[in-house]
Order: C-alpha cells, then structure tokens, then sequence
C-alpha cells in the first residue's frame, strides 16, 4: 500500500524556498527532483508539470498548490513539499498567491490508488490548522514532522 507519508522523505520537504514564479519554481522543482532520483530526467518533469498547469492552475486556494503528472520514467509515485520564502502568483481558483506547494508525481499508468493519493493531500491542505502549523515551523526538520504528523491525524480520523 503506498501511502502519501513513504513517499515524502525529509530530504524532500524544502523549506524557505525561493518561488519567483510559477514557472521557475516547478524549474527548480524538476532540477531537484531528477538530482534526487535517478531516473527522472528534470526536462521532461518540468514540461509535464507545465503542461499540467495549462489545463488549469493546481493552485487549490487558500495559498496551496498540488502541482502534479504522470511520468513514464516514473517506476513509483514521487512527492515533495516546498514552502516558498514569500508567496508567488499561480493563478489559484480564489487569486490568492501561494506559499505552500505540494507536487506529486505518479507513473504513467496511474491508477486509482495514486489518485487517492491525490486526494489526501487536497484533504489535508484544505484544513485551516495544518496550513497555519506549515508557515509557523521554522526549520526543515519541523516542516516535515508537521507535515507527517497531519498525514498520520487524516488517516486515523478518516474511517
């Protein structure tokens, strides 16, 4: 069973990350995700991402983004966390800028065990608490203990 907190190690929950824009920041995404895993290529991560936000910005609101696609270089799903330094624009449905930004990557055959993975995490950002937790912490560290520590209260309180 693969679950949102195995794939988010503390290497990949960025803390105090510089946005700039939308698009630099899936750039700097993509760069460090391919560094991070071997088989990724950072190009064809960021074109799929960017390509994903052409549909329709991932900006959820609230300050909160799931950038996400599908990868065929992508053998397992594949999450990281950033928060921005200061919040950026990413056309989000309510215009507010985001500083929160969860990106999830799944194979290309993606089924519906990695869309549930999707949905938790629109599940747990969409909680007032947890938000305001990610952007009181002040180290890496604590970013991703907050992080797992709300991933393991959603899933207990879930049913």
């Amino acid at each position: 069973m693969m679950t949102l907190e195995s794939i988010l190690p503390p290497e990949r929950t960025l803390y105090g990350v510089t946005g700039g824009s939308k698009k630099r920041l899936l750039e700097f995404f993509s760069t460090f995700i391919a560094q991070n895993t071997p088989s990724l290529d950072s190009q064809e991560v960021f074109s799929r991402l960017i390509g994903r936000e052409r549909l329709g910005s991932t900006g959820i609101g609230n300050g909160v983004a799931i950038p996400h696609a599908r990868s065929p270089h992508c053998k397992v799903p594949v999450a990281g966390f950033m928060r921005l330094e200061d919040a950026i624009d990413f056309d989000a449905i309510d215009g507010d800028p985001v500083d929160l930004v969860f990106v999830l990557l799944v194979p290309e055959e993606a089924d519906d065990a990695h869309l549930s993975l999707l949905a938790e995490v629109a599940g747990i950002m969409n909680q007032s608490s947890i938000r305001q937790q990610l952007r009181q912490v002040e180290t890496q560290a604590a970013l991703h203990e907050a992080l797992i520590d709300a991933i393991r209260h959603h899933n207990s309180t879930d049913g």
